[in-house]
């Protein structure tokens, strides 16, 4: 009888909300679900675009990365696809909406074998064990491009930057943007550094206004009087100082004080803050500098100064934007103006400062050792150019991937149908739960192929029945026929110039594998209800008007409370 009276153990405080067990599994399943569909329809060249306004403002897009950011995903578990999403964008710059409806069609065979009895672990097995065998057999047949012409291998990155440019809101011109981004790359020297690579939006005129500056553009800052009458265009050359320093008379801090027993004291103070400025100003323009920039402030008097000696300055440059000016002009920033010597100058072969739209942009160009870009994105809405800048820093990420590995496969669906059929053929030599398993993961890859056909309006079923015919049939020469958006049928997509680099489908093929392993790995979810709540609310302490929940005199951090 006291056996039967024992009192229950109790682990986790009172109010915390624990599930756990293949119902839970199914639970983060069925959420991921319902963000997939979400973004599904945004795949491929007829997918369609996304409106979300948020506090931010509104943004038009089909990018999958930033619909997933954009969406501010709340559930632990569908946020994992957030994540890859991410990771997917950061890593290759194209394929986030497909390593998201790949995730989200594991986990829906995932979730067929959970309701039949099968559990998590062997489907995780599994899972991995087709993995590894689809991305050996995806580097198997990838084509490698690497011993070509220069000529050859532009016309292939461009290609790749088509491929990309095909699904974004700028496919009307892809030929005119993918050119754009081939030249921009080729710019930015061996590093390739992204950064290098500066989008401007300028509102007004036409896409096809557009322009690549190989050198720096920045909009005109902020000026004093006496900027006017600076010289504008330096035709023949420029020297080009960059400063980390502020050229303007400091005021006073508060609360300053100066005693003084003679009033001729205090103007020789003041006479020698003008001879401190006057000695910066003196040096610089001895250094033979004719343009100037600085990150902090250049006040009306250096800005007049400059003026009468026909040196052009500008302050509160963009950090950004310097260090672009130095990458491509080959200056240093400097600190102080003490010691200054040619080899810490930069110059470009011409500076100009031009009126673009409604606003004055200073152009630095013929940069001899150049290793930084410039587009001046143009066009009628704000949104357009928004998108616009979105998908031309994915065109650029490919083409950069491009340039390192030139291993590309065919797009368009292709490469999924024959690893789907590598898989079926493999999973017939072995025997077990692994053999379904692996079967389900072929099938599960048939959800691109199915979802470009259906977004572009054609009949999925039909399509899908096509390509396995032609994979199983035509062997290794057919292994390149995908869906042809364009035409709702299928095609020979690298005959028609549809290629995709193999680390966008390497990276894809990984990151939704281990996000769908995660995502069954995880059989149990504990709510600490002090998580939900929001921030602040703590009890105040010490003197002063209490803003808190504590009594008392205290200054707590809660939620302000209306006394009436």
């Amino acid at each position: 009888m006291a056996g039967m009276m024992r009192p229950p153990i109790i682990l986790l405080k009172d109010g915390t909300d624990t599930s756990q067990g293949k119902s839970q599994i199914i639970s983060n399943i069925n959420a991921c679900q319902a963000v997939v569909q979400i973004v599904k329809s945004t795949l491929g060249p007829r997918g369609m675009d996304k409106l979300i306004e948020d506090g931010s403002g509104t943004t038009i897009t089909n990018d999958g990365a930033t619909v997933m950011k954009k969406l501010n995903i709340v559930h632990p578990a569908a946020r994992i696809l957030v994540d890859i999403s991410k990771a997917q964008d950061n890593e290759v710059g194209d394929g986030t909406t497909s390593v998201v409806v790949l995730a989200g069609e594991l986990l829906k065979e995932a979730k067929n074998f959970l309701e039949d009895g099968l559990v998590a672990p062997q489907i995780i097995k599994g899972y991995r064990a087709a993995c590894s065998l689809a991305v050996q057999k995806l580097l198997d047949m990838a084509v490698d491009l690497k011993n070509t012409s220069p000529e050859e291998k532009r016309s292939m990155l461009i290609k790749c930057a088509e491929t990309t440019l095909n699904s974004k809101l700028v496919a009307d011109y892809k030929t005119f943007f993918a050119e754009m981004s081939v030249d921009a790359v080729f710019m930015l020297g061996e590093d390739l550094s992204m950064s290098s690579v500066g989008m401007k939006k300028i509102t007004g005129g036409s896409v096809t206004d557009t322009l690549l500056v190989e050198g720096v553009a920045f909009k005109k800052c902020f000026s004093y009087a006496g900027f006017e009458q600076q010289p504008k265009i330096f035709k023949d050359g420029a020297k080009i100082l960059l400063l980390n320093l502020e050229l303007e008379l400091k005021a006073e801090k508060d609360n300053a004080e100066v005693r003084i027993t003679d009033p001729d004291q205090y103007q020789s103070i003041v006479d020698a803050e003008w001879n401190i400025i006057y000695e910066k100003l003196d040096l610089i323009a001895k250094s033979g500098a004719n343009v100037v920039l600085s990150r902090l402030a250049i006040g009306d008097l250096a800005t007049q100064y400059f003026a009468d000696r026909n040196i052009f300055c500008a302050g509160r440059v963009e950090v950004e934007d310097l260090e672009r000016t130095r990458r491509a002009t080959g200056a240093e920033v400097q600190t102080t103006v003490q010691g200054i010597t040619p080899s810490v100058l930069g110059s470009c072969g011409s500076f100009e400062e031009r009126q673009i739209g409604a606003e004055r942009w200073n152009f630095m160009t013929k940069c001899a050792n150049t290793k930084t870009a410039t587009i001046v994105l143009r066009g009628g809405a704000q949104q357009f150019i928004d998108e616009a800048e979105r998908s031309l820093n994915d065109s650029i990420m490919i083409v950069r991937r491009a340039m390192k590995n030139t291993k590309v496969v065919g797009g368009g669906g292709a490469i999924e149908m024959e690893l789907s059929r590598y898989l079926r053929e493999y999973a017939r030599t072995i025997s077990g739960k692994q053999q379904l398993v692996i079967n389900y993961f072929a099938r599960a890859l048939e959800v691109i192929p199915m979802t470009l056909s259906q977004n572009s309006g054609a009949d999925g079923t039909r399509i899908l029945n096509q390509l396995r015919q032609k994979h199983a049939a035509a062997g290794p020469e057919g292994r390149w026929i995908g869906v042809d958006c364009t035409n709702r049928s299928v095609c020979d997509t690298f005959a028609s110039y549809i290629w995709e680099p193999v680390v966008v489908k390497e990276s894809a093929l990984n990151a939704a594998a281990e996000a769908a392993c995660l995502i069954l790995s995880i059989d149990e979810t504990v709510k600490n209800p002090q998580s939900e709540q929001p921030q602040g609310g703590g009890k105040g302490k010490g003197k002063g008007m209490g803003m808190g929940k504590g009594k008392g005199k205290g200054r707590g951090r809660g939620p302000r409370v209306l006394q009436r």
